[in-house]
């Protein structure tokens, strides 16, 4: 059991129960006991992520009221959730959510495939696209007519390239939030970003607030350097986060620090509004939480009329509470590693100094090339090349996938660059496991959880369009009948969510 725990109410868990669609049966189909159908919709609702493991139930006399049921119908299903490992008990203490022993959890992210097994292999197992041509290479041909005063120098700068700091602190002046060089520093990636502010602000055991689901590659970060991480469940729809759920959390569990992504949320696609981060940052500062807000969809937005929310830097005009992450690889390339935090001035001058024991720089020939776009109207015009491409094969996907698979569910983002799926009742795992035998690949749900959730998700990336998204589409239909059919895939992952 984990070392720290939420609680949900009686009334919000019986909301939570009652807002769950039945699946369909057919005629004269038995109706399983009332035990087994409310231990089965709990299990759903821990799998789904919509509650979190480590979350304290009520008390079974509690939820029998509010649930109308009688107190032995609640124990029943109690003591099955107890026997399947999805629930754990200590007398006087209460119980909590749990997951089972050997419930699979990819521990990595899918490797890349090599270039020559593309042809064969569509691979969605990346949310990045291809170069935006031609300004990838007049962005590299600008960058080396600006090399030769660099490279008379030592090359070795730990804060990033003095021009590339002064041109990202403009922008965000531009946006209505005053922003000095001296508030930022370039680093590898914004994944290079992640790692410094983890390491300055939460040593081993820290509790980080982290939204569920959240981005799998930074989960795996903060594991790794020994972080305890303490999920918050999403909203549901495309609204962001859950306000209540969030200052419970920040409240109860005091995290050092706080990791959000409020633009196009990944996987989700939520775009949390103004409001919620106004609440958000209010609540961080009265937690003394810090709160790292990644903005590395930010502009990825395909309506041009639509009027993005501000920042959430805007709501900590001093600089106290949020630190901001941005990076050149979602909105322009995947290979430009180029990320940058902006944050207070002494909080860039710790991380500055931390970094003489990590990766002591940033390549100066990718800054410049980064500040040539941004210099030159490059970026914007790239920017906008990249948004058309993938809100096309958004479009694309979103179409092949209603007409391939209709009884799969999921919320059309406004940018971004993932479509989260509910997989119809079927195991992620099992379609991510056999989607390669079909020839897609696909990352199953709990990659983006905390502890096993998910497990009924998938998430599609908009990175192939036209034949190719339709192709996909067919592909991670012939790996759901697959499921169905329960072909073996390896390990003890359950066919479907409900038995």
């Amino acid at each position: 059991m984990a070392q720290w725990t939420s609680a949900i109410g009686s009334a919000q868990l019986a909301r939570l129960l009652t807002s769950q669609q039945p699946r369909s049966a057919g005629t004269g189909a038995k109706r399983p006991p009332a035990y087994r159908a409310l231990a089965d919709g709990i299990r759903l609702l821990l799998l789904e992520g919509r509650v979190t493991v480590a979350t304290r139930l009520p008390a079974e006399r509690e939820l029998a009221v509010a649930l109308s049921v009688s107190r032995t119908t609640v124990a029943a299903a109690y003591e099955a959730l107890r026997g399947e490992g999805f629930l754990e008990s200590r007398r006087g203490a209460g119980s909590w959510t749990a997951v089972p022993a050997g419930n699979p959890l990819p521990a990595r992210g899918l490797e890349p495939l090599p270039p020559e097994a593309l042809g064969s292999m569509i691979d969605l197992g990346t949310a990045a696209l291809p170069a935006p041509e031609p300004w990838l290479t007049r962005a590299v041909q600008g960058a080396l007519e600006e090399l030769p005063p660099y490279a008379h120098t030592h090359g070795d700068y730990p804060a990033g390239l003095p021009a590339l700091r002064s041109m990202i602190a403009d922008r965000y002046t531009v946006h209505g939030i005053p922003t000095m060089p001296e508030q930022i520093m370039v680093t590898t990636g914004a994944m290079g970003a992640m790692d410094a502010i983890c390491h300055l602000f939460a040593g081993r055991g820290e509790r980080v607030a982290v939204e569920s689901p959240s981005y799998a590659n930074i989960l795996q970060l903060m594991k790794e350097a020994g972080l305890r991480l303490v999920p918050v469940a999403m909203a549901d729809g495309l609204g962001g986060w859950d306000l209540d759920r969030w200052r419970q959390v920040l409240r109860d569990a005091a995290p050092r620090l706080a990791y959000v992504v409020a633009d196009f949320h990944n996987p989700t696609g939520a775009l949390a509004d103004e409001e919620r981060r106004r609440s958000l940052v209010d609540a961080a500062r009265s937690a003394g939480t810090v709160l790292v807000v990644d903005e590395t969809m930010t502009e990825l937005y395909f309506d041009p009329d639509l009027e993005m929310p501000r920042r959430v830097c805007a709501f900590d005009p001093a600089g106290s509470t949020v630190i901001t992450v941005g990076s050149a690889s979602k909105a322009f390339w995947a290979g430009m590693r180029i990320g940058w935090v902006r944050a207070a001035p002494d909080v860039i001058r710790s991380l500055v100094a931390a970094r003489a024991y990590a990766d002591l720089g940033t390549p100066v020939l990718e800054q410049l090339a980064v500040n040539w776009l941004m210099h030159t109207g490059g970026w914007e015009e790239a920017v906008e090349l990249r948004r058309g491409q993938a809100r096309e094969n958004r479009d694309a996907l979103v179409a092949a996938v209603r007409r391939e698979l209709p009884d799969w569910e999921f919320d059309v983002p406004d940018g971004g660059l993932t479509l989260w799926v509910k997989a119809g009742g079927l195991s992620g795992s099992r379609l991510a496991a056999l989607g390669e035998r079909v020839g897609v690949r696909v990352p199953s749900g709990p990659r983006f959880g905390v502890d096993g959730a998910f497990e009924g998700y998938v998430r599609l990336p908009f990175t192939v369009g036209g034949a190719v998204a339709d192709e996909a589409a067919l592909r991670l239909a012939a790996a759901a009948r697959l499921v169905r059919d329960g072909q073996g895939a390896g390990g003890d992952v359950p066919r479907t969510l409900i038995a």
